[in-house]
């Protein structure tokens, strides 16, 4: 239960969703119906103003505003992400790719023309948020994408679990709020293995596949008091694999796993490679039971390995969250845990738009204790 604010005067919420946000704005949009009954408030049937994002067949398109957005406080939620989207271009459909989903945000900017008292976008996965530093003559889209949604007319941009946070001095006259789904993640995993282990040193272990996630598997390993291991990626600097400097070797540092279970820590699974390739890595060390959390399940390059991997044995559930798109061949996997961080969106949405503190948002410490606190018993 929230505390009500009906008292505290605020502008009517707006939501406009892009092509690739329209189902997590309706899912949204219900969540913030509820909040609202919760608190005692009339809601309105819909939050959601209709708005199109139209193609014309050689792929140009443009953004249409239907319903009236004066006067509001508007939040656009975009899912760049959502490959599951589709639009016609000649004789075939095409699969809309990070850009794209871009571009129809920038198209729905450009219609609105400011007419909104303050303008959020909501986009979960942040775009570009994998090119956020340049190494020699690269492009640094991230920060590029920040500044130009910032000259569109955008007070606040807010995203879970951006890859850097940093990204964020890009804009430093404006909001740029990283919330992270740390907790929903751990509430998923203590519900999964419940009754097969406890949350002891001697018991788990927690891991990240390479020393740049360490710092997010470090708070959980705090959390949960437990020991923490990881990998360093040695790679092959003289040539480039579709962009990349391939792996040579995952070097494992960190403290003995054999015989206890560990819970792998990242932001998300692209292809999903390297992932596996530390599920061997553990498996070899003598790891008992594995198990991944991710924000982002993303899984460019399929499913096949890892369904491979699972019934193999090499791992045994991976945790991804519906903060972008979960295509339903996933969501139906065995081995997949679908996450839902819908209703930690629309308590953003519904604290921002009342002026309130998102501190607790932004920060879910406290509750993970409080979550913690049966399992850890005299420790915590």
């Amino acid at each position: 239960m929230m505390h009500s604010q009906s008292n505290v005067r605020h502008f009517p919420i707006a939501i406009l969703a892009t092509p690739g946000g329209k189902d997590l704005a309706k899912i949204v949009d219900g969540k913030l119906k509820e909040l609202y009954k919760e608190n005692g408030e009339p809601a309105p049937k819909t939050f959601i103003r209709r708005s199109s994002n139209d193609r014309f067949q050689n792929g140009e398109g443009k953004g249409v505003i239907i319903d009236t957005i004066r006067g509001t406080d508007l939040y656009i939620i975009c899912d760049v992400g959502n490959f599951g989207t589709t639009y016609k271009h000649h004789t075939g459909d095409m699969s809309m790719t990070p850009d794209e989903h871009y571009m129809d945000l920038k198209r729905l900017l450009g219609a609105a023309k400011n007419m909104a008292q303050r303008t959020t976008v909501v986009m979960p996965l942040l775009y570009a948020s994998r090119q956020h530093k340049m190494h020699g003559r690269e492009s640094l889209d991230c920060a590029m994408a920040l500044q130009e949604l910032v000259n569109l007319g955008v007070d606040t941009i807010m995203t879970i679990d951006a890859h850097n946070s940093h990204v964020m001095n890009a804009i430093p006259m404006h909001g740029l709020e990283n919330l992270h789904a740390t907790y929903q993640l751990i509430l998923a995993f203590l519900t999964e293995m419940k009754g097969l282990f406890e949350i002891s040193p001697e018991e788990l272990v927690v891991c990240s596949p390479d020393l740049g996630g360490m710092e997010r598997a470090r708070y959980l390993a705090n959390h949960f008091q437990v020991h923490l291991s990881g990998f360093y990626k040695l790679r092959d600097l003289t040539r480039l694999v579709k962009g990349k400097n391939p792996v040579i070797e995952h070097k494992f540092l960190g403290a003995e796993i054999e015989g206890k279970n560990c819970l792998v820590v990242d932001d998300m699974i692209a292809s999903g490679g390297s992932m596996l390739e530390v599920c061997d890595e553990l498996k070899s060390l003598g790891a008992k039971r594995i198990y991944m959390t991710v924000t982002y399940a993303l899984y460019s390059n399929g499913y096949e390995e890892f369904d491979k991997a699972y019934a193999e044995g090499k791992f045994d559930r991976v945790f991804g969250t519906n903060a972008s798109h979960i295509p339903k061949e996933l969501a139906e996997k065995e081995w997949f845990v679908s996450v839902d961080v819908t209703r930690f969106v629309g308590m953003f949405i519904y604290t921002f738009n009342r002026d309130g503190s998102v501190t607790k948002l932004l920060d879910s410490t406290e509750k993970i204790n409080k979550l913690l606190g049966h399992e850890l018993g005299d420790r915590k």
